[in-house]
């Protein structure tokens, strides 16, 4: 079994969540006692977020690079970003180690060619939605990506940030996002990424039309699959 190496802490919540779905992923494989092996360094969401409002992106850079290197010395094997905004530096960790990073938008594109699917709608933090970082990477794969409309994008970030982030997971924040996924849908999307761990607790597939693509999820099978592979 190879070392899963985590950035987390993008939020505490979410990191939790990968913790939880990795070791629940090895004992489901392996039973007994076995759990994932890991190595964690968690950085403070505050700081990070202060910066990215400032624009202030080399510095956060640096410290998730930090972050990564501690993680390599400890032992990791390859490196998971827990976060999706803070993929906007997944570069800069990359050159700072010398393990594979296992970036989510690639992840994510490969699920969604599997499942024949060539395009997708996307919600996330508006940060993610707004810029391209991230969905040019997915659509890099041949995948045409819609967001919803830059008019949404606050109240996604409120029901991130002020809710699910704190472990709030409101019924009329779920109609909220079920009605952005709706008018996805209108505009061509096939499918649905939940760009965001703390989306993945507020919306499940039966909650819509569409087939559902959880980031986190999906990061945490490939992770395993390479961890166990």
């Amino acid at each position: 079994m190879q070392t899963i190496g985590l950035i987390g802490g993008m939020s505490w919540e979410s990191s939790a969540v990968y913790y939880q779905a990795l070791n629940r992923g090895v004992q489901q494989r392996y039973g007994g006692l076995s759990s994932a092996k890991t190595v964690l360094a968690s950085v403070d969401l505050a700081e990070v977020t202060a910066l990215q409002e400032q624009g202030k992106w080399d510095e956060v850079g640096d410290i998730l690079a930090a972050a990564g290197r501690s993680v390599e010395a400890a032992g990791a094997d390859f490196l998971l970003l827990a976060t999706t905004t803070f993929h906007r530096v997944a570069d800069q960790v990359t050159d700072a180690v010398s393990i594979p990073v296992l970036h989510l938008a690639d992840v994510i594109a490969e699920a969604v060619k599997a499942r024949g699917l060539d395009s997708v709608g996307f919600i996330a933090p508006s940060f993610a939605m707004s810029h391209d970082f991230f969905t040019a990477r997915i659509a890099s794969h041949g995948i045409a990506v819609h967001v919803p409309d830059a008019a949404h994008h606050e109240a996604v970030n409120r029901i991130v940030y002020d809710e699910l982030v704190h472990g709030k997971v409101l019924n009329a924040s779920r109609r909220i996002i079920v009605g952005l996924v709706d008018e996805l849908w209108d505009a061509g999307a096939k499918g649905l990424v939940l760009g965001t761990t703390e989306l993945e607790l507020l919306v499940k597939q039966a909650d819509v039309e569409l087939p559902l693509f959880p980031a986190t999820t999906l990061h945490v099978d490939a992770a395993l699959a390479r961890a166990l592979g």
